[in-house]
């Protein structure tokens, strides 16, 4: 068998990296699902199609992150780089580029969301255990024989509770358990007095709670370890936390939850309305049967909701406009690129038509031309200054044998009348007419003899 055959037969299937790309996307979404995460914000940028790009960082990492218009439109605030926020978030893969990124789907400051995000995170795991199920309330006593309290001793919950005990039923006992009800160490101290009640079984009843306060203040009683505790408790336990409106997860796994401190003492202590009082009980159980059965179904609508989405054409849709928006700036980037390197060659053009222009040849001929004239205005000069005085030694050569000459040093010429240079006297007869030039002019005569 070849190593081809060989290699072959060990890879059932061959990947291109476009498939690898969509593979190794859709299992980070199908395995992952949501997170929440806290990180800081960078290199933060918002495109003309709306969307938010930027990376969230801390001191030793960093992720990529999207969040498409149709999410960031309920950001309720205005993201800046370097802001500190809390995010809600799916895991993806861009795939074009095979980079690692975080779908966003929601956003807050990390100071407003922590907190939240902790209660909602704990709730779901408590409920998905099973912690919140009427199988595990256990019933109040029709008749408590002694009532623990487990407040802080000097808080505003610890007069109202004594106060509602002491106008229904003065006779019953009470037993405080002094704890913190808020701060650092808070949900240990209050797991530890459950837990010390539990141990001296003095009580058939406990009230756990305080006074209300922001979701801050009544942390404590958010804290796993007290929820855990309370489940854990062989005495029933009314959780009685805040106002009516306050919710935390102590309402949640307590056997009975009532809205208020004074309203918890109403529920155990004995009177005329007993059976009034059992009623409510009922309809709370009732109502934390249906918020059970609420939480159980929220959940499932939350996971089906995350396989929706994960198949969801938006996603696809999202990933496209994302690979779009990058294109674009790559786009724009290769146009200004190749509109500076047209700017340049049209430069380079000019500054050789500069160099080649006609006015330029022409001034530069007619500096030539103007450079030639002065050497033929200088060459002529020097060649009339070599003529005249070729011309006065010629003049002067002349003047050594001219006539004239002769005649001024006392010599004549005669010419007879023909204009002949009488050279004898034999050339002339009498009555001829003569000429006879001299220095100074000349003389008319007639020959009378020979």
């Amino acid at each position: 068998m070849s190593l081809f055959n060989q290699q072959s037969q060990a890879n059932d299937r061959i990947y291109t990296v476009s498939s690898l790309n969509a593979q190794v996307r859709l299992i980070l979404e199908n395995e992952m699902g949501v997170v929440w995460l806290v990180g800081e914000i960078s290199n933060f940028s918002m495109p003309v199609s709306g969307h938010w790009y930027f990376t969230l960082k801390d001191s030793r990492a960093q992720v990529k992150c999207a969040m498409f218009k149709g999410s960031n439109r309920r950001v309720m605030f205005k993201p800046a780089n370097g802001a500190q926020v809390l995010v809600k978030a799916r895991l993806s893969l861009y795939e074009p580029r095979g980079d690692y990124q975080l779908i966003i789907e929601s956003m807050q400051p990390e100071g407003d969301g922590r907190l939240q995000q902790q209660f909602e995170q704990l709730k779901m795991a408590l409920a998905a255990e099973g912690l919140f199920a009427q199988t595990l309330k256990k019933p109040l006593p029709a008749q408590p024989k002694r009532v623990g309290i487990i407040t802080s001793q000097t808080g505003a919950a610890l007069h109202d509770i004594l106060h509602v005990l002491k106008r229904r039923d003065p006779s019953l006992p009470v037993v405080i358990y002094p704890t913190m009800v808020q701060g650092e160490g808070a949900a240990i101290s209050i797991a530890q007095a459950i837990g010390r009640a539990n141990a001296r079984q003095e009580c058939d009843v406990l009230i756990v709670g305080r006074g209300g306060g922001s979701l801050e203040d009544l942390w404590a009683f958010n804290e796993e370890i007290v929820a855990r505790t309370i489940v854990a408790s062989q005495i029933p336990i009314v959780s009685a936390v805040g106002h009516e409106v306050d919710v935390t997860i102590a309402d949640f796994v307590a056997d009975v939850r009532a809205p208020t401190p004074s309203a918890a003492a109403e529920l155990i202590s004995r009177d005329s309305n007993h059976q009034q009082q059992q009623l409510e009980q009922r309809c709370q159980r009732l109502q934390h049967a249906i918020k059970n059965r609420l939480a159980s179904h929220s959940t499932q609508i939350l996971r089906l909701q995350h396989r929706l989405d994960r198949q969801h054409p938006q996603i696809r849709l999202n990933q496209q406009q994302q690979q779009l928006d990058e294109l674009s700036a790559r786009m724009l980037k290769a146009m200004q690129e190749q509109l500076n390197r047209y700017q340049q060659h049209i430069n380079k053009q000019q500054y050789k038509l500069a160099l080649h222009s006609p006015q330029r040849q022409l001034q530069r001929q007619t500096a030539q031309l103007d450079t030639l004239q002065q050497r033929l205005k200088t060459a002529l000069d020097r060649q009339l200054v070599k003529a005249n005085h070729k011309l006065a030694l010629a003049a002067e050569k002349l003047e050594t044998v001219s006539p004239l000459a002769t005649l001024a040093r006392g010599y004549s010429i005669t010419k007879d009348s023909s204009g002949q240079v009488v050279r004898s006297a034999a050339q002339v007869r009498p009555g001829d007419h003569l000429l006879t030039s001299v220095a100074d002019g000349e003389i008319h005569s007639v020959v009378s003899k020979s």
